[in-house]
């Protein structure tokens, strides 16, 4: 599957989920960023290192890849998983924007993927306007990204157009000691990547999406120690205790991973490249599954005021 890094994390967007997928190499390889650390940390709002903030992105799923697999197992374009533009004027302070850009980039990538150019103006226009509200709309190319929309055939380009002003204004946002905001987007992304993933798991269920679902155990865990730091801003204190609802239910899956003997194989390019043989073995019953993607789908709907 495919491996995009940060913000891509935000539209053509967000980093990891194969929706979900590849968490387990980052599992492996950052987890003493997160380990370790101490309840304190939450007492006070702290500058969060760009270490941790960009591996929890390195988790938190591209859209594409997400709407990549979910066009892999023939699940068609639908309007109703996407949060509507007529709401965004109710986000009115700066973390409820920040957050709503990130949901509306989400949904920007899912729209991308399936070429549904005539849905792409109204979202960058919204996204436009968020991101001005929080002064980071100098980044953001609005007049091409509009003149691309309106051609199914510069696809590609809008999605890097999206990307690069997207990543601009993240490393802005944390430069700017403002990784409150950055880490609200961050989170918007993952909150609307579930509520969509949890969405087509309804209507078609899969080994894959399942299996994906339960991988967003370990992403989740880190999203929360991030936002957990910006506790005293209410807005925030809700979306965490909102998190910590599916958190729970997440206690119920059970990851295990076996490290297998790496093999050295030739790649396409005629170089030697390592293969690593890991085995990953997803324990989670039909039960908690469906609670999952029930409270991820009914916490989305509260965050954004949809009844």
């Amino acid at each position: 599957m495919l491996r995009i890094t940060i913000i891509s994390v935000i539209v053509a967007a967000v980093a990891g989920l194969c929706f979900f997928s590849c968490t387990t190499c980052a599992r492996q390889d950052d987890e003493d960023v997160f380990r370790g650390i101490p309840d304190s940390v939450y007492d006070g709002e702290l500058q969060v290192a760009n270490e941790v903030v960009e591996t929890m992105i390195r988790d938190v799923a591209s859209p594409i890849e997400m709407a990549y697999l979910i066009k892999s197992i023939d699940v068609p374009f639908s309007r109703d998983y996407l949060a509507s533009t007529k709401v965004s004027s109710t986000f009115t302070t700066s973390s409820e924007q920040a957050l709503a850009l990130g949901i509306y980039a989400t949904d920007l990538g899912y729209i991308n993927m399936y070429e549904k150019t005539s849905s792409v103006l109204k979202y960058i226009s919204v996204m436009k306007d968020l991101a001005n509200e929080i002064n980071i709309g100098q980044f953001f190319d609005f007049n091409t990204l509009k003149d691309l929309a309106t051609n199914s055939e510069n696809i590609d380009s809008l999605m890097y157009i999206s990307q690069r002003s997207f990543t601009r204004m993240d490393e802005y946002l944390r430069e700017s000691h403002r990784s409150k905001l950055s880490a609200l987007m961050i989170a918007g992304v993952w909150i609307e990547g579930m509520n969509i993933v949890a969405r087509v798991a309804q209507e078609k269920r899969t080994k894959e999406i399942g299996e994906s679902i339960a991988d967003q155990k370990i992403v989740l865990q880190r999203l929360l120690i991030v936002l957990k730091n910006y506790s005293k801003d209410p807005m925030i204190a809700n979306m965490v205790d909102l998190l910590d609802d599916i958190a729970l239910l997440y206690e119920d899956v059970n990851i295990v991973t076996v490290q297998g003997d790496p093999t050295v194989e030739e790649g396409e390019d005629g170089t030697l490249v390592v293969k690593y043989n890991d085995v990953t073995t997803i324990e989670m019953s039909d039960e908690t599954l469906n609670a999952i993607i029930n409270k991820s789908i009914e916490v989305r709907n509260k965050l954004i005021n949809v009844e």
